[in-house]
């Protein structure tokens, strides 16, 4: 078929062409076609014209052949399989989300499972999911953090009492993470950034000392620790900006942080490191 040969175009435009073509038609005939390429396309905006193809067909012929994705060896075609299944929002699909994807290895994959987890829970699964989310605070990046705590803010009142235990964590990262999270969680319009800072400054100078008057510009407090993240020169978020989970490296925003957009998928990885928060304690 020619719309399934123009999918593998070497030139973009013709790829999107292809499947805006795929999304008009909704052909079953299709389906194979446009999940396979999910897995291996470079570019952001055919991917994100390749989930809508797929939100386009049948439930019943699209939802298991995503499902089979989620075991994949290629970390792209997981990310984007759990982004499509979340826009398709088929609640059957919930055993499928499961430990090994919520902690996987590769951040793109592991901040898309947990946006869609905390799309597709049944109410009975909820705490369950608060407590398994919360094992992750402290990983990654600010883009691979905020995506947490927003995925654990969307599960409701079981949130804060998962969080108690990182509260009390050995790990300045996780309890920085933990403390921005409730923030946010009572007042959401705080901003992430804003939480993260304050928790972190709060986390060095302790609760007492954090509420006491500044220190003059240039001093520094007893324990190495800057006044705020601020002060520690921390480069900017590298995440692309999210309107809810890009989730995703140096690409776009995440799923549907991203106006309906896939998650942006990264390179297959590590867990990263879980100094993002709390290394601006431990050795900024």
């Amino acid at each position: 078929m020619d719309l399934i040969k123009a999918l593998g175009s070497a030139v973009p435009s013709a790829r999107l062409q292809a499947a805006m073509a795929a999304g008009t038609h909704a052909d079953p005939g299709t389906v194979d076609a446009l999940v396979t390429r999910c897995g291996i396309e470079p570019d952001f905006f055919v991917r994100d014209m390749l989930t809508w193809a797929l939100t386009r067909l049948p439930p019943s012929l699209t939802v298991p052949r995503l499902r089979a994705e989620l075991g994949s060896g290629n970390a792209q075609a997981r990310s984007q399989a759990l982004h499509t299944l979340s826009k398709i929002g088929d609640r059957s699909v919930w055993p499928a989300i499961t430990a090994a994807l919520l902690h996987d290895a590769d951040d793109e994959v592991a901040r898309t499972s947990w946006r869609t987890a905390a799309a597709l829970v049944p109410d009975s699964d909820r705490k369950s999911l608060a407590t398994e989310l919360a094992s992750e605070l402290g990983r990654g990046d600010r883009g691979v953090q905020r995506s947490l705590s927003r995925a654990m803010i969307a599960l409701g009142d079981v949130t804060e009492p998962a969080l108690q235990p990182a509260l009390n964590s050995d790990d300045p990262a996780v309890r920085a993470h933990a403390r921005a999270t409730v923030t946010l969680l009572h007042d959401p319009d705080v901003g992430f950034d804003l939480a993260v800072d304050e928790a972190i400054r709060i986390v060095a100078l302790g609760p007492q000392r954090a509420a006491g008057p500044a220190q003059p510009d240039g001093g520094s407090d007893q324990v190495g620790c800057p006044q705020s993240a601020g002060d520690a020169g921390q480069p900017g978020d590298p995440q692309c900006a999210e309107s809810s989970d890009r989730a995703g490296g140096s690409q776009p925003a995440d799923g549907s942080d991203r106006a309906g957009g896939p998650q942006c998928a990264g390179d297959p990885g590590g867990r990263g490191s879980r100094s993002g928060l709390g290394r601006a304690c431990a050795d900024r």
